[in-house]
């Protein structure tokens, strides 16, 4: 691991580590679709229940994505009664939808107690909720739709661990997109830029803007935070 004072090494480092215990726990879930789309409702788990998302706000945290094709997602998934829309547009789950999102959590609340047994996770989730905390003070647009997380009162902490590290990869996605767009690219263009002087400057931007709120937490909380999820993967 870099010197922790080093804020933008960290946030490089940490970047990776914390997609990697995200997958894993996906991966170790092997989530019921229940006959979803699943990536739309499971991404949208831990925000649905606490706000309405707009089709902006939408095409933002799927900003790599097809325009037509999540179209497509919404409209299937208010045919299907988990999503309903109203006159100005904002998307809200059903209570159809906040059955599924609740049995969910049930499966990463088993999940995450049985591959993260022993660990230390509340500490962990307290470190990460005050990153979002910071986060929280000037964020991205795609971070200001998914945080903070929907933690109803009984939630465990491999639960608030889990979908914390999940809201904060938005921010590192917000910092990403900050930095192509201020180098003139768009969304199609980063997708295919290949390595080079151009990248690195976008990579090491990237990493000044994602480690801003890791500021909020000492160098020893951070090293913490950084080894104990290294060790959940």
């Amino acid at each position: 691991m870099p010197k922790t004072h080093d804020l933008a090494d960290y946030a490089a480092t940490m970047g990776p580590v914390i997609g990697a215990v995200h997958v894993n726990v996906h991966a170790s879930a092997r989530a019921q679709d229940a006959g979803l789309l699943p990536g739309f409702l499971i991404d949208l788990r831990f925000t649905l229940p606490l706000r309405p998302l707009t089709r902006r706000s939408l095409a933002t945290i799927y900003r790599y994505g097809d325009a037509a094709e999540l179209d497509a997602e919404i409209q299937d998934h208010l045919d299907q009664g988990m999503l309903e829309e109203d006159g100005d547009g904002a998307l809200r789950a059903t209570a159809k939808a906040l059955a599924f999102i609740d049995g969910l959590y049930a499966v990463h609340a088993a999940t995450t107690s049985r591959i993260w047994a022993g660990r230390d996770l509340q500490t962990l989730a307290d470190l990460a909720g005050r990153v979002i905390g910071a986060a929280g003070a000037d964020p991205g647009d795609a971070f200001a739709a998914m945080a903070p997380p929907y933690e109803p009162v009984g939630t465990p902490a491999g639960v608030l661990l889990f979908n914390r590290l999940a809201a904060l990869r938005y921010h590192r996605a917000d910092s990403h997109a900050a930095a192509w767009r201020a180098a003139g690219l768009t969304a199609a263009e980063i997708i295919v830029l290949g390595p080079g002087p151009l990248r690195d400057g976008i990579e090491r931007e990237t990493n000044r803007r994602a480690a801003e709120p890791y500021g909020a937490i000492s160098e020893h909380e951070r090293a913490l935070l950084h080894d104990g999820l290294l060790a959940l993967v």
